[in-house]
Protein backbone atom coordinates (compact mmCIF):
# COMPACT_ATOMS: atom_id res chain seq x y z
CA UNK A 1 0.00 0.00 0.00
CA UNK A 2 2.68 2.40 1.34
CA UNK A 3 4.61 1.40 -2.29
CA UNK A 4 1.68 2.28 -3.96
CA UNK A 5 0.64 5.34 -2.81
CA UNK A 6 4.20 7.31 -2.96
CA UNK A 7 4.59 6.02 -6.94
CA UNK A 8 0.81 7.55 -7.53
CA UNK A 9 2.28 10.81 -5.76
CA UNK A 10 5.60 10.64 -7.73
CA UNK A 11 4.31 9.98 -11.10
CA UNK A 12 1.23 12.82 -10.23
CA UNK A 13 4.14 15.54 -9.55
CA UNK A 14 4.58 18.40 -12.18
CA UNK A 15 6.42 16.92 -15.00
CA UNK A 16 5.70 13.76 -14.15
CA UNK A 17 5.52 11.08 -16.81
CA UNK A 18 1.79 10.28 -16.17
CA UNK A 19 1.02 13.99 -16.57
CA UNK A 20 -2.84 13.59 -17.93
CA UNK A 21 -4.09 10.81 -17.71
CA UNK A 22 -3.75 10.20 -13.50
CA UNK A 23 -6.54 13.09 -13.36
CA UNK A 24 -9.41 10.37 -14.00
CA UNK A 25 -8.49 7.29 -11.52
CA UNK A 26 -11.38 6.46 -9.65
CA UNK A 27 -9.63 3.50 -7.43
CA UNK A 28 -6.56 2.00 -6.59
CA UNK A 29 -6.49 -1.55 -7.20
CA UNK A 30 -3.72 -4.20 -7.09
CA UNK A 31 -5.10 -7.50 -8.55
CA UNK A 32 -8.55 -8.25 -6.41
CA UNK A 33 -7.60 -6.33 -3.57
CA UNK A 34 -9.23 -1.92 -4.04
CA UNK A 35 -8.82 0.48 -1.56
CA UNK A 36 -10.69 3.75 -1.20
CA UNK A 37 -8.23 6.77 -0.05
CA UNK A 38 -9.52 8.77 2.76
CA UNK A 39 -10.07 12.45 2.29
CA UNK A 40 -6.79 13.33 3.92
CA UNK A 41 -4.56 11.40 1.81
CA UNK A 42 -6.59 13.65 -1.16
CA UNK A 43 -5.05 16.23 0.23
CA UNK A 44 -1.77 15.26 0.88
CA UNK A 45 -1.53 14.30 -3.16
CA UNK A 46 -3.19 17.92 -4.12
CA UNK A 47 -0.33 19.88 -1.90
CA UNK A 48 2.27 17.98 -3.99
CA UNK A 49 0.93 17.77 -7.15
CA UNK A 50 0.68 21.91 -8.07
CA UNK A 51 -3.27 22.65 -6.42
CA UNK A 52 -4.30 19.55 -7.08
CA UNK A 53 -5.75 20.05 -10.88
CA UNK A 54 -4.02 16.28 -11.78
CA UNK A 55 -5.87 14.43 -9.55
CA UNK A 56 -9.12 16.84 -8.46
CA UNK A 57 -11.01 13.92 -9.93
CA UNK A 58 -9.63 10.59 -7.64
CA UNK A 59 -12.63 9.54 -6.37
CA UNK A 60 -12.59 5.63 -5.48
CA UNK A 61 -15.52 4.22 -3.69
CA UNK A 62 -14.86 0.74 -2.68
CA UNK A 63 -14.93 -1.02 0.20
CA UNK A 64 -12.59 -3.42 1.88
CA UNK A 65 -10.51 -6.46 0.83
CA UNK A 66 -12.65 -8.68 1.44
CA UNK A 67 -16.06 -6.58 -0.08
CA UNK A 68 -19.21 -5.70 1.35
CA UNK A 69 -22.39 -6.79 3.35
CA UNK A 70 -25.37 -4.55 4.00
CA UNK A 71 -27.05 -2.97 7.25
CA UNK A 72 -30.79 -2.02 7.56
CA UNK A 73 -31.69 1.49 7.56
CA UNK A 74 -33.19 3.05 10.31
CA UNK A 75 -30.99 3.78 13.56
CA UNK A 76 -27.18 3.27 12.72
CA UNK A 77 -26.47 3.25 16.86
CA UNK A 78 -27.58 3.67 20.31
CA UNK A 79 -25.10 6.22 21.23
CA UNK A 80 -28.08 8.21 23.15
CA UNK A 81 -28.70 5.14 25.48
CA UNK A 82 -25.45 4.86 26.30
CA UNK A 83 -24.99 8.98 26.95
CA UNK A 84 -27.60 9.22 28.88
CA UNK A 85 -27.01 6.51 31.34
CA UNK A 86 -23.11 7.95 31.44
CA UNK A 87 -24.55 11.10 32.40
CA UNK A 88 -26.76 9.61 35.37
CA UNK A 89 -30.22 10.61 33.19
CA UNK A 90 -33.21 8.01 33.04
CA UNK A 91 -33.41 7.23 28.56
CA UNK A 92 -36.46 6.95 26.81
CA UNK A 93 -37.76 3.23 25.29
CA UNK A 94 -36.93 4.28 21.70
CA UNK A 95 -33.06 5.14 22.62
CA UNK A 96 -32.52 1.35 22.21
CA UNK A 97 -33.58 -0.30 18.80
CA UNK A 98 -31.99 -3.35 17.92
CA UNK A 99 -31.05 -2.05 14.24
CA UNK A 100 -29.22 0.38 16.16
CA UNK A 101 -27.52 -1.69 18.80
CA UNK A 102 -26.79 -4.37 16.30
CA UNK A 103 -25.23 -1.60 13.71
CA UNK A 104 -22.47 -1.21 16.92
CA UNK A 105 -20.92 -4.95 16.25
CA UNK A 106 -19.64 -6.89 13.24
CA UNK A 107 -21.43 -10.05 12.56
CA UNK A 108 -19.41 -13.32 11.16
CA UNK A 109 -22.38 -15.27 9.17
CA UNK A 110 -20.40 -17.78 7.41
CA UNK A 111 -19.20 -17.75 3.82
CA UNK A 112 -21.45 -17.60 0.69
CA UNK A 113 -20.72 -19.04 -3.27
CA UNK A 114 -22.97 -16.06 -4.39
CA UNK A 115 -22.44 -13.71 -7.14
CA UNK A 116 -25.43 -11.43 -6.57
CA UNK A 117 -25.64 -8.38 -4.85
CA UNK A 118 -27.79 -9.42 -2.08
CA UNK A 119 -26.96 -12.92 -1.03
CA UNK A 120 -28.76 -13.70 2.72
CA UNK A 121 -27.14 -16.24 4.21
CA UNK A 122 -29.26 -18.61 6.70
CA UNK A 123 -28.47 -20.31 9.97
CA UNK A 124 -30.16 -21.48 13.43
CA UNK A 125 -29.94 -21.28 17.14
CA UNK A 126 -31.74 -22.92 19.71
CA UNK A 127 -30.75 -21.51 23.11
CA UNK A 128 -32.61 -20.95 26.67
CA UNK A 129 -33.14 -18.18 27.57
CA UNK A 130 -31.44 -17.07 30.97
CA UNK A 131 -34.07 -14.97 33.01
CA UNK A 132 -37.16 -17.52 31.92
CA UNK A 133 -35.50 -20.66 31.40
CA UNK A 134 -37.64 -21.07 28.11
CA UNK A 135 -36.26 -23.11 24.75
CA UNK A 136 -36.34 -19.91 21.83
CA UNK A 137 -35.19 -20.98 18.44
CA UNK A 138 -33.84 -18.06 15.79
CA UNK A 139 -33.49 -18.17 12.34
CA UNK A 140 -30.60 -16.07 10.95
CA UNK A 141 -30.44 -14.02 8.50
CA UNK A 142 -26.92 -12.72 7.58
CA UNK A 143 -26.86 -9.69 5.36
CA UNK A 144 -24.05 -10.20 2.55
CA UNK A 145 -23.50 -9.60 -0.91
CA UNK A 146 -21.15 -11.09 -3.58
CA UNK A 147 -20.09 -7.45 -5.25
CA UNK A 148 -16.66 -6.59 -3.82
CA UNK A 149 -16.89 -2.87 -4.00
CA UNK A 150 -19.86 0.09 -5.26
CA UNK A 151 -19.61 3.25 -7.32
CA UNK A 152 -21.09 6.01 -5.40
CA UNK A 153 -22.95 8.13 -7.94
CA UNK A 154 -22.63 11.51 -7.59
CA UNK A 155 -24.55 13.31 -4.69
CA UNK A 156 -26.69 16.16 -4.35
CA UNK A 157 -26.56 17.16 -0.73
CA UNK A 158 -28.37 19.85 1.39
CA UNK A 159 -27.07 20.14 5.20
CA UNK A 160 -29.82 21.29 7.04
CA UNK A 161 -28.27 22.98 10.61
CA UNK A 162 -30.67 23.55 13.48
CA UNK A 163 -29.45 26.75 15.50
CA UNK A 164 -32.57 27.25 18.02
CA UNK A 165 -32.08 27.98 21.57
CA UNK A 166 -31.94 24.60 22.67
CA UNK A 167 -29.11 24.16 20.85
CA UNK A 168 -26.97 26.26 22.92
CA UNK A 169 -27.27 24.06 25.32
CA UNK A 170 -23.77 21.70 26.80
CA UNK A 171 -23.92 18.56 25.31
CA UNK A 172 -24.44 16.37 28.48
CA UNK A 173 -27.43 18.29 29.54
CA UNK A 174 -30.80 18.50 28.96
CA UNK A 175 -32.37 21.75 28.12
CA UNK A 176 -35.95 21.57 29.42
CA UNK A 177 -35.23 19.95 32.98
CA UNK A 178 -38.18 19.37 34.92
CA UNK A 179 -36.07 18.53 37.59
CA UNK A 180 -34.71 22.48 37.94
CA UNK A 181 -31.20 20.79 38.49
CA UNK A 182 -28.82 19.22 36.21
CA UNK A 183 -27.84 15.94 36.91
CA UNK A 184 -24.14 15.15 36.56
CA UNK A 185 -22.27 11.69 36.77
CA UNK A 186 -19.43 12.43 35.07
CA UNK A 187 -16.88 12.02 37.84
CA UNK A 188 -15.47 9.21 36.53
CA UNK A 189 -14.90 10.80 32.94
CA UNK A 190 -11.21 12.01 31.62
CA UNK A 191 -10.91 15.96 31.72
CA UNK A 192 -10.58 15.54 27.73
CA UNK A 193 -14.11 13.75 28.02
CA UNK A 194 -15.73 15.88 29.78
CA UNK A 195 -14.53 19.12 27.87
CA UNK A 196 -16.31 17.27 24.80
CA UNK A 197 -19.55 16.89 26.66
CA UNK A 198 -19.69 20.34 27.80
CA UNK A 199 -19.33 21.78 24.85
CA UNK A 200 -22.58 23.25 22.93
CA UNK A 201 -25.13 21.00 20.99
CA UNK A 202 -24.28 23.65 18.22
CA UNK A 203 -20.74 23.35 18.14
CA UNK A 204 -20.44 19.52 18.53
CA UNK A 205 -22.74 20.19 15.22
CA UNK A 206 -20.79 22.53 13.37
CA UNK A 207 -17.58 20.43 14.06
CA UNK A 208 -19.98 17.57 12.60
CA UNK A 209 -20.53 19.62 9.48
CA UNK A 210 -16.53 20.12 9.14
CA UNK A 211 -16.30 16.34 8.97
CA UNK A 212 -18.51 15.93 6.12
CA UNK A 213 -17.30 18.77 4.31
CA UNK A 214 -14.24 16.88 4.01
CA UNK A 215 -15.87 13.59 2.17
CA UNK A 216 -17.44 15.55 -0.63
CA UNK A 217 -16.37 14.78 -4.29
CA UNK A 218 -15.63 17.75 -6.66
CA UNK A 219 -18.49 16.50 -9.01
CA UNK A 220 -20.71 16.52 -5.59
CA UNK A 221 -23.03 19.44 -4.90
CA UNK A 222 -23.57 20.88 -1.31
CA UNK A 223 -25.85 23.22 -0.18
CA UNK A 224 -26.85 24.48 3.21
CA UNK A 225 -30.27 25.62 5.71
CA UNK A 226 -30.19 27.17 8.69
CA UNK A 227 -33.26 27.27 11.25
CA UNK A 228 -34.55 28.63 14.41
CA UNK A 229 -38.32 30.47 14.29
CA UNK A 230 -37.36 30.45 10.48
CA UNK A 231 -35.28 28.72 7.90
CA UNK A 232 -32.58 30.78 5.74
CA UNK A 233 -31.03 29.76 3.04
CA UNK A 234 -27.46 30.37 3.67
CA UNK A 235 -24.90 28.58 0.82
CA UNK A 236 -26.89 27.67 -2.20
CA UNK A 237 -26.72 24.10 -3.57
CA UNK A 238 -23.46 24.12 -5.77
CA UNK A 239 -21.03 22.31 -7.52
CA UNK A 240 -18.38 21.15 -4.60
CA UNK A 241 -15.50 22.42 -7.37
CA UNK A 242 -16.62 25.70 -7.45
CA UNK A 243 -17.46 25.99 -3.64
CA UNK A 244 -14.66 27.59 -1.23
CA UNK A 245 -14.98 24.92 1.44
CA UNK A 246 -12.71 26.45 3.87
CA UNK A 247 -14.85 29.56 3.90
CA UNK A 248 -18.18 28.04 4.65
CA UNK A 249 -16.24 25.48 7.72
CA UNK A 250 -14.81 29.03 8.71
CA UNK A 251 -18.67 30.43 9.00
CA UNK A 252 -20.63 27.18 10.18
CA UNK A 253 -17.97 27.38 13.40
CA UNK A 254 -18.93 30.70 14.22
CA UNK A 255 -22.59 30.14 14.25
CA UNK A 256 -24.85 30.52 17.53
CA UNK A 257 -27.97 29.14 18.42
CA UNK A 258 -31.33 31.21 18.64
CA UNK A 259 -34.87 31.44 19.34
CA UNK A 260 -37.51 28.79 18.62
CA UNK A 261 -37.45 25.34 16.92
CA UNK A 262 -38.78 25.16 13.23
CA UNK A 263 -37.85 21.47 12.00
CA UNK A 264 -40.50 22.13 9.11
CA UNK A 265 -39.57 24.86 8.02
CA UNK A 266 -35.81 23.91 7.61
CA UNK A 267 -36.90 20.72 6.14
CA UNK A 268 -39.31 22.34 3.65
CA UNK A 269 -36.52 24.92 2.14
CA UNK A 270 -34.09 22.38 1.91
CA UNK A 271 -36.64 20.22 -0.47
CA UNK A 272 -37.24 23.13 -2.56
CA UNK A 273 -33.51 22.95 -3.61
CA UNK A 274 -34.20 20.34 -5.25
CA UNK A 275 -35.78 19.32 -8.57
CA UNK A 276 -38.45 17.81 -8.93
CA UNK A 277 -37.42 14.54 -11.26
CA UNK A 278 -34.75 12.94 -9.75
CA UNK A 279 -31.64 12.87 -12.02
CA UNK A 280 -30.78 8.95 -12.85
CA UNK A 281 -26.67 9.66 -12.49
CA UNK A 282 -26.85 11.29 -9.33
CA UNK A 283 -27.99 10.59 -5.43
CA UNK A 284 -30.01 13.05 -3.39
CA UNK A 285 -29.84 13.64 0.47
CA UNK A 286 -30.77 15.65 3.30
CA UNK A 287 -28.56 15.83 6.15
CA UNK A 288 -30.05 17.08 9.05
CA UNK A 289 -28.44 17.94 12.39
CA UNK A 290 -30.85 18.83 14.64
CA UNK A 291 -31.54 17.97 18.80
CA UNK A 292 -35.06 17.06 17.22
CA UNK A 293 -37.17 19.37 19.88
CA UNK A 294 -39.16 21.05 16.98
CA UNK A 295 -41.99 23.61 19.35
CA UNK A 296 -43.51 25.67 16.47
CA UNK A 297 -44.32 25.52 12.77
CA UNK A 298 -46.15 22.04 12.08
CA UNK A 299 -44.39 19.46 14.03
CA UNK A 300 -47.22 16.99 14.27
CA UNK A 301 -45.67 13.31 14.06
CA UNK A 302 -47.75 12.93 10.87
CA UNK A 303 -46.73 16.28 9.49
CA UNK A 304 -43.17 15.82 9.69
CA UNK A 305 -43.29 12.32 8.78
CA UNK A 306 -45.44 12.73 5.72
CA UNK A 307 -43.02 15.30 4.33
CA UNK A 308 -40.40 12.74 4.84
CA UNK A 309 -42.10 10.29 2.68
CA UNK A 310 -43.03 12.26 0.23
CA UNK A 311 -39.32 13.45 0.10
CA UNK A 312 -38.99 9.89 -0.14
CA UNK A 313 -40.85 9.42 -3.40
CA UNK A 314 -39.11 11.75 -5.03
CA UNK A 315 -35.97 10.22 -4.76
CA UNK A 316 -34.75 12.90 -1.84
CA UNK A 317 -33.80 10.36 1.06
CA UNK A 318 -32.90 11.85 4.72
CA UNK A 319 -30.23 11.14 6.97
CA UNK A 320 -30.79 12.57 10.43
CA UNK A 321 -27.76 13.36 13.08
CA UNK A 322 -28.93 13.68 16.57
CA UNK A 323 -26.98 16.05 18.97
CA UNK A 324 -26.93 16.05 22.74
CA UNK A 325 -28.22 13.80 25.32
CA UNK A 326 -31.85 15.07 25.25
CA UNK A 327 -32.02 14.08 21.44
CA UNK A 328 -35.51 12.96 20.70
CA UNK A 329 -35.04 9.98 19.23
CA UNK A 330 -39.13 9.22 19.54
CA UNK A 331 -40.00 11.56 16.75
CA UNK A 332 -36.82 10.62 14.98
CA UNK A 333 -37.03 7.10 14.84
CA UNK A 334 -40.82 6.96 13.48
CA UNK A 335 -39.33 9.53 10.51
CA UNK A 336 -36.43 6.94 9.72
CA UNK A 337 -38.38 3.98 8.96
CA UNK A 338 -39.26 5.30 5.76
CA UNK A 339 -37.95 4.24 2.31
CA UNK A 340 -33.57 5.84 2.07
CA UNK A 341 -33.74 6.98 5.69
CA UNK A 342 -31.27 6.34 8.56
CA UNK A 343 -29.95 8.35 11.90
CA UNK A 344 -26.79 8.46 13.72
CA UNK A 345 -26.86 10.09 17.63
CA UNK A 346 -23.41 11.64 17.95
CA UNK A 347 -21.76 12.20 21.66
CA UNK A 348 -17.94 12.91 20.20
CA UNK A 349 -17.02 15.29 17.48
CA UNK A 350 -13.79 13.06 17.09
CA UNK A 351 -15.89 9.86 17.11
CA UNK A 352 -18.10 10.99 14.22
CA UNK A 353 -15.20 12.82 12.22
CA UNK A 354 -13.32 9.09 12.52
CA UNK A 355 -16.95 7.27 11.37
CA UNK A 356 -17.15 10.47 8.43
CA UNK A 357 -13.76 8.61 7.45
CA UNK A 358 -14.80 5.00 7.56
CA UNK A 359 -18.24 5.46 6.51
CA UNK A 360 -19.73 8.16 4.47
CA UNK A 361 -19.93 6.66 1.28
CA UNK A 362 -21.87 3.78 3.02
CA UNK A 363 -23.59 6.66 4.83
CA UNK A 364 -25.60 7.92 1.81
CA UNK A 365 -26.00 5.64 -0.93
CA UNK A 366 -28.46 2.91 -0.36
CA UNK A 367 -28.45 0.15 -2.57
CA UNK A 368 -31.75 -2.41 -2.05
CA UNK A 369 -34.50 -1.23 -1.76
CA UNK A 370 -38.43 -2.97 -0.39
CA UNK A 371 -36.79 -6.30 0.64
CA UNK A 372 -39.24 -8.55 1.65
CA UNK A 373 -38.88 -12.49 3.22
CA UNK A 374 -41.71 -14.53 3.35
CA UNK A 375 -41.35 -18.06 4.76
CA UNK A 376 -43.73 -20.76 3.82
CA UNK A 377 -44.17 -24.14 6.21
CA UNK A 378 -46.64 -26.19 7.84
CA UNK A 379 -44.20 -26.23 11.15
CA UNK A 380 -42.86 -23.14 11.75
CA UNK A 381 -43.93 -18.87 11.85
CA UNK A 382 -42.49 -15.81 12.45
CA UNK A 383 -43.36 -15.36 16.64
CA UNK A 384 -40.76 -11.70 16.24
CA UNK A 385 -38.15 -10.61 13.94
CA UNK A 386 -35.09 -7.94 15.68
CA UNK A 387 -33.18 -5.59 13.79
CA UNK A 388 -35.47 -4.57 11.09
CA UNK A 389 -37.00 -1.14 11.51
CA UNK A 390 -40.27 -2.08 10.20
CA UNK A 391 -40.47 -5.00 12.67
CA UNK A 392 -43.51 -4.09 13.46
CA UNK A 393 -45.04 -5.35 9.89
CA UNK A 394 -44.22 -8.52 10.28
CA UNK A 395 -46.46 -11.13 10.45
CA UNK A 396 -46.22 -15.09 10.77
CA UNK A 397 -45.06 -15.58 7.32
CA UNK A 398 -43.88 -11.96 6.54
CA UNK A 399 -40.67 -9.79 7.26
CA UNK A 400 -40.36 -6.70 5.36
CA UNK A 401 -37.18 -3.83 5.44
CA UNK A 402 -37.61 -0.48 3.11
CA UNK A 403 -33.96 0.08 2.57
CA UNK A 404 -29.95 -1.66 2.82
CA UNK A 405 -27.14 0.63 3.09
CA UNK A 406 -23.61 -0.80 2.21
CA UNK A 407 -21.84 -1.82 5.31
CA UNK A 408 -17.85 -2.45 5.78
CA UNK A 409 -16.92 -6.12 5.85
CA UNK A 410 -14.14 -7.74 7.41
CA UNK A 411 -12.56 -10.70 8.88
CA UNK A 412 -14.59 -9.73 11.76
CA UNK A 413 -18.13 -10.43 9.61
CA UNK A 414 -20.40 -7.45 8.11
CA UNK A 415 -21.01 -4.41 10.30
CA UNK A 416 -24.80 -4.63 11.52
CA UNK A 417 -25.08 -7.25 8.76
CA UNK A 418 -27.59 -9.56 10.15
CA UNK A 419 -31.77 -9.93 11.15
CA UNK A 420 -32.96 -12.26 13.54
CA UNK A 421 -36.36 -14.18 12.88
CA UNK A 422 -37.14 -15.51 16.10
CA UNK A 423 -39.52 -18.62 15.14
CA UNK A 424 -42.39 -20.32 16.52
CA UNK A 425 -42.95 -24.47 16.25
CA UNK A 426 -46.52 -25.02 14.74
CA UNK A 427 -46.24 -28.10 13.79
CA UNK A 428 -44.04 -31.85 14.24
CA UNK A 429 -41.72 -31.25 10.80
CA UNK A 430 -39.22 -29.21 10.19
CA UNK A 431 -39.29 -28.43 6.81
CA UNK A 432 -38.98 -24.54 5.75
CA UNK A 433 -38.85 -22.24 2.54
CA UNK A 434 -37.47 -18.11 2.50
CA UNK A 435 -38.56 -16.74 -0.61
CA UNK A 436 -36.77 -12.92 -0.85
CA UNK A 437 -37.91 -10.41 -3.09
CA UNK A 438 -36.29 -6.87 -3.25
CA UNK A 439 -35.32 -4.03 -5.97
CA UNK A 440 -32.14 -2.98 -6.45
CA UNK A 441 -31.56 0.79 -6.55
CA UNK A 442 -31.74 0.93 -10.84
CA UNK A 443 -35.51 -0.59 -10.31
CA UNK A 444 -34.77 -4.17 -11.23
CA UNK A 445 -36.74 -6.94 -9.08
CA UNK A 446 -34.96 -9.66 -7.84
CA UNK A 447 -36.03 -13.19 -6.25
CA UNK A 448 -34.52 -16.04 -4.79
CA UNK A 449 -36.27 -19.08 -2.67
CA UNK A 450 -34.10 -21.20 -0.19
CA UNK A 451 -35.06 -24.50 1.39
CA UNK A 452 -34.15 -26.36 3.83
CA UNK A 453 -34.89 -28.46 7.37
CA UNK A 454 -34.67 -26.56 10.64
CA UNK A 455 -32.21 -29.78 12.27
CA UNK A 456 -33.86 -30.82 16.06
CA UNK A 457 -30.74 -29.10 17.82
CA UNK A 458 -31.03 -29.43 21.47
CA UNK A 459 -29.85 -26.10 23.67
CA UNK A 460 -27.71 -24.20 23.17
CA UNK A 461 -26.66 -24.28 19.69
CA UNK A 462 -25.30 -21.90 17.07
CA UNK A 463 -24.84 -22.09 13.57
CA UNK A 464 -22.02 -19.41 13.31
CA UNK A 465 -20.48 -17.29 16.22
CA UNK A 466 -22.83 -14.25 14.65
CA UNK A 467 -25.99 -15.48 15.30
CA UNK A 468 -24.81 -16.46 19.12
CA UNK A 469 -23.84 -12.32 19.20
CA UNK A 470 -26.89 -11.54 17.14
CA UNK A 471 -28.75 -13.72 20.03
CA UNK A 472 -27.25 -12.18 22.94
CA UNK A 473 -27.49 -8.62 22.02
CA UNK A 474 -31.45 -9.16 20.97
CA UNK A 475 -31.87 -10.58 24.92
CA UNK A 476 -29.89 -7.40 25.65
CA UNK A 477 -31.44 -4.98 24.17
CA UNK A 478 -35.22 -7.09 24.82
CA UNK A 479 -34.72 -6.49 28.48
CA UNK A 480 -33.32 -2.99 28.71
CA UNK A 481 -36.65 -1.80 26.55
CA UNK A 482 -38.47 -3.86 29.13
CA UNK A 483 -37.01 -2.05 31.92
CA UNK A 484 -37.25 1.36 30.34
CA UNK A 485 -40.91 0.70 29.17
CA UNK A 486 -41.27 -0.29 33.09
CA UNK A 487 -40.20 2.72 34.43
CA UNK A 488 -41.92 4.78 32.37
CA UNK A 489 -45.36 2.97 33.61
CA UNK A 490 -44.66 3.50 36.75
CA UNK A 491 -42.51 7.12 37.44
CA UNK A 492 -44.93 9.19 38.33
CA UNK A 493 -44.73 12.53 35.59
CA UNK A 494 -41.50 10.88 33.70
CA UNK A 495 -42.66 11.52 29.95
CA UNK A 496 -44.65 14.26 30.51
CA UNK A 497 -44.41 17.34 28.64
CA UNK A 498 -45.46 20.30 31.27
CA UNK A 499 -45.57 23.86 29.32
CA UNK A 500 -43.91 22.26 26.40
CA UNK A 501 -44.06 20.95 23.08
CA UNK A 502 -44.71 17.06 22.96
CA UNK A 503 -41.09 16.59 21.17
CA UNK A 504 -39.10 18.97 24.03
CA UNK A 505 -37.52 16.21 26.02
CA UNK A 506 -37.55 17.06 29.95
CA UNK A 507 -35.04 14.93 32.17
CA UNK A 508 -35.62 12.31 34.78
CA UNK A 509 -32.43 11.08 37.41
CA UNK A 510 -31.70 7.45 36.39
CA UNK A 511 -32.80 4.53 38.90
CA UNK A 512 -33.32 1.05 38.87
CA UNK A 513 -36.38 -0.82 40.40
CA UNK A 514 -35.49 -3.31 42.45
CA UNK A 515 -37.24 -6.01 40.19
CA UNK A 516 -34.69 -4.96 37.06
CA UNK A 517 -31.70 -4.18 39.45
CA UNK A 518 -32.35 -8.02 40.28
CA UNK A 519 -32.94 -9.26 36.28
CA UNK A 520 -29.88 -6.56 35.46
CA UNK A 521 -27.20 -8.77 37.78
CA UNK A 522 -28.43 -11.80 36.46
CA UNK A 523 -28.38 -10.74 33.03
CA UNK A 524 -24.68 -9.81 33.42
CA UNK A 525 -23.69 -12.63 34.68
CA UNK A 526 -25.38 -14.76 31.40
CA UNK A 527 -23.95 -11.80 29.56
CA UNK A 528 -20.28 -12.08 30.30
CA UNK A 529 -20.03 -15.61 29.66
CA UNK A 530 -21.40 -15.71 26.25
CA UNK A 531 -19.28 -12.26 25.40
CA UNK A 532 -15.76 -14.82 26.78
CA UNK A 533 -17.12 -17.41 23.91
CA UNK A 534 -17.73 -14.97 21.33
CA UNK A 535 -14.29 -13.73 21.87
CA UNK A 536 -15.31 -9.60 21.30
CA UNK A 537 -13.75 -7.52 23.24
CA UNK A 538 -16.00 -4.34 22.20
CA UNK A 539 -19.11 -6.18 23.72
CA UNK A 540 -17.45 -5.16 27.39
CA UNK A 541 -19.75 -1.60 26.92
CA UNK A 542 -22.58 -3.45 26.97
CA UNK A 543 -21.19 -4.79 30.39
CA UNK A 544 -20.30 -1.71 32.09
CA UNK A 545 -23.75 -0.27 31.07
CA UNK A 546 -25.24 -3.69 33.15
CA UNK A 547 -22.58 -3.17 35.99
CA UNK A 548 -24.04 0.33 36.54
CA UNK A 549 -27.94 -0.67 36.01
CA UNK A 550 -27.64 -3.38 38.34
CA UNK A 551 -25.58 -1.64 40.87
Amino acid sequence: TIALTVSLVLLAGPGGPANGWLKNISVIKVDDWQYNPPSSFMESVKAMTSGGGLMQQFSAVSASPEGIGFSVGGAKDINNFRENIKNGFLPIPTDVTYEGLFYDYNFDNGKSDCAELFCPLYSQAVTNDPLTNETDKYLAVGLDSGIQNFDRKPLDLMIVLDISGSMGSPFNEYYYDQLGKKVDETGNLTQEEKDEMQKSKIKVAAESIVALLDHLRPDDKVGIVLFSTDATLAKPMDLVSGTDLDDIKKHVLELQATESTNMEAGYKLATAQFDDAAPADRERRIIFLTDAQPNTGDFSKEGLVGMAKDNADKGIHTTFIGMGVDFNTALIETMTKIRGANYYSVHDSKEFKTRMDEQFDFMVFPLVYDLKMTLKSSDYSIEEVYGSPEADKATGELMAVNTLFPSPKSDAGVKGGIILLKLKKTGPGSDLSLTVDYETRDGEKKSSTKTFSFEDKQPDYFGTNGDRKAVLLERYATLVKDWLDHEQRNEAGWGEYQNHSQWERQSSPLHVSDEYKQKFETFADYFNKEKQEIGDDSLQKEVDVLAKLAS
